[in-house]
């Protein structure tokens, strides 16, 4: 008794689980060019604020880390977009070969179905694994963009003070 051919719903499933990753990589891919943009905006501000200040000037060196920390944002950020970018294809690949082999146990053709059942789970895994691997790096990117935050905060509250 094979499951995909006497219950219609395994194949269902099958192709579903890669195309809703492949969803919400999607969105992942969209908020990450999302907050690079929000980075490259914020670098342009501070550099165009570095240029007007006269050199020695106190906010040099304070726009200058600034600076240095977007950079460090940026590279988590172009990391990150590109796993989430590998993991989107695994999963379409993913639900591409489990199509494929659903095709092909329907058409009682078992090792093509068995390899591409082995296929389609290397591939799902290799999408898990860069997800995974990209979500990290944002989680880092939003630890140094709060910590950049704070900072800031603590600047403008000392700005007032003076």
């Amino acid at each position: 008794m094979d499951p995909f051919t006497d219950n219609p719903f395994a194949v269902l499933t099958t192709v579903v689980a890669p195309a809703v990753l492949t969803n919400a990589c999607s969105v992942l891919c969209l908020g990450t060019g999302n907050r690079i943009a929000r980075v490259v905006d914020r670098s342009r501000e501070l550099s165009a604020a570095l240029e007007k200040l006269p050199s020695g000037d106190e906010h040099c060196n304070r726009y200058e880390e600034q600076l240095a920390g977007l950079g460090e944002r940026a590279k988590f950020l172009f990391s990150a977009l590109r796993l989430a970018y590998t993991a989107l294809g695994c999963f379409a690949a993913a639900a591409l070969v489990a199509v494929l082999g659903s095709a092909s146990a329907f058409l009682e053709q078992g090792w093509i179905f068995r390899t591409a059942a082995a296929i389609g789970l290397a591939i799902g895994g290799l999408g898990v694994v860069c997800l995974v691997s990209g979500c990290t790096l944002m989680i880092r990117e939003v630890q140094l963009a709060l910590r950049h935050i704070s900072e800031e905060a603590q600047d403008a509250i000392a700005a007032v003070k003076r």
